[in-house]
């Protein structure tokens, strides 16, 4: 069987550790991520659950690897939709390269069924949270959205 998978690559003028940071504090999360966050301990073998505005979780799984500040791997599923929670798991890498005064932020979402719906969707949704946090961390301001444009 073939897999279905999306690969996102951005540049962004920082740190790997304020990346890092970006990308795993609840605080920080909440604001490029138009309202959502994260719920986990960072550690292998940790649940892990992505989390609206309204307490609500729309993503979960487990950290299969987590190496501050250089790579984190995501067991994940859509939980919100039925048919996309029909697909099963998906695994998520983001992986953090330094380059100079820039990281190299790459997000590898992959999940082992042809044609997945549930791949199409994150290719929506992984430009506009990555783009909102390049913003946010190059310039202070992250995009504004709400959770009905997000989740459409």
């Amino acid at each position: 069987m073939s897999n279905s998978k999306f690969v996102y690559v951005t540049y962004i003028r920082t740190t790997p550790e304020k990346v890092w940071e970006a990308l795993t504090t609840p605080e920080f999360t909440r604001v490029y991520w138009y309202g959502y966050h994260q719920e986990t301990t960072w550690e292998r073998g940790s649940s892990w659950k992505l989390v609206n505005q309204e307490g609500k979780v729309a993503d979960s799984g487990e950290i299969i690897e987590a190496d501050k500040p250089r790579k984190m791997v995501i067991r994940w599923r859509n939980d919100w939709s039925p048919d996309l929670h029909a697909e099963g798991f998906s695994t998520c890498t983001i992986d953090l390269e330094p380059d100079n005064e820039l990281v190299k932020l790459t997000v590898t979402h992959e999940i082992d069924k042809p044609e997945s719906e549930f791949i199409k969707a994150v290719s929506g949704g992984w430009p506009k949270i990555l783009s909102s946090l390049k913003s946010l961390l190059e310039t202070g301001n992250a995009f504004e959205a709400t959770y009905d444009k997000v989740k459409k």
